[in-house]
């Protein structure tokens, strides 16, 4: 099927249809004071009952730091509210509130009326094809999207070593990604940033390495491990982060099998990092490694006072 095909032009030409008169180029939708991308939030959680940011991020196909503007201020105007989960008290769940049910209960009845109006200027029979046609038509546009996403990660590389531009780049995502989501200020981008410049005029050392996640030639991971830093011969695993475009898809998963496969080919005692009690995906992910939690006490060496954590994992020896 070509671009120039009848069939493709009128589907584009009814799609455009649909989003004008279901009010979609408006400002706000469904007889609310709030935008298309809020509306749909409201009826996802609606749907779910209860959902984290991390998974509407996954649902909606958004970036993370809108969605997190977003549901900031859904949790303002008291249409959610966000509490601890009871099976993990480090995972937040979204829920709707009494206002927002309420809420949700006149935009589905507003968009019943909608689809109720419309049907009724169709035959029965027209009515059970546009049922089963949008039906199919979602699922594969969802395909769609799922299929490119496949490809995105499967087309970012992982390179070890020094790469001209790696400091700035790195220090980037890490005082971008905490600034955002935990308000780290200047002090922890400048420990970052200080790290990084020690560490690669260390890099001709055989005990310390780096690998870098890139894609289309931009890095959009790393991680690293210092062996020197700690002594007693034991590796410390530093500067793991990923961009946000790439979380999710196993990248990260990628980045530690080279690091902790770096760590046993050298025979270290143990594998150390510190981190802090917050990052649950990360620590899922060390564990999955490994790593166990030997250490907790509140500090302050980023420039806020959290509580910290000390994972370590024991190397496994290759004969």
């Amino acid at each position: 099927m070509t671009a120039e095909s009848p069939l493709v032009e009128e589907i584009r030409a009814s799609s455009r249809l649909m989003v004008r008169e279901l009010g979609f180029m408006n400002r706000t939708l469904a007889a609310t004071d709030y935008s298309p991308s809020m509306v749909h939030t409201l009826l996802e959680v609606e749907a779910r009952g209860a959902i984290t940011a991390a998974q509407l991020v996954q649902l909606l196909g958004l970036e993370k730091s809108s969605v997190s503007r977003m549901l900031a201020k859904l949790v303002t105007v008291g249409e959610l509210e966000e509490n601890p989960s009871a099976e993990d008290a480090r995972v937040r769940l979204l829920r709707l509130t009494a206002q927002g049910r309420e809420t949700v209960r006149k935009i589905n009845h507003y968009s019943n009326a909608r689809v109720i109006a419309a049907l009724e200027k169709m035959e029965p029979s027209q009515q059970h094809v546009v049922s089963q046609g949008l039906r199919a038509y979602a699922s594969a546009l969802k395909a769609c999207r799922e299929h490119a996403s496949l490809n995105e990660q499967s087309s970012i590389n992982i390179v070890s070593g020094y790469h001209a531009g790696m400091i700035g780049r790195i220090t980037e995502m890490h005082g971008s990604y905490y600034a955002r989501e935990h308000h780290f200020g200047s002090f922890f981008e400048r420990k970052v940033a200080v790290g990084l410049a020690d560490f690669a005029g260390r890099l001709d050392k055989a005990c310390n390495q780096i690998w870098l996640a890139v894609q289309s030639g931009r890095i959009v991971g790393s991680v690293a491990i210092d062996g020197e830093d700690l002594g007693n011969n034991e590796a410390h695993l530093r500067w793991f982060i990923l961009d946000d475009g790439c979380r999710g898809g196993g990248v990260g998963r990628k980045l530690m099998a080279e690091a902790m496969t770096f760590c046993d080919e050298n025979a270290f005692s143990a594998v150390q990092l510190w981190t802090f009690n917050k990052l649950t995906a990360a620590r899922h992910l060390y564990e999955s490694f490994g790593f166990t939690l030997t250490k907790e006490w509140q500090g302050d060496q980023w420039g806020n006072t959290m509580m910290e954590q000390q994972f370590t994992r024991s190397v496994r020896r290759v004969s």
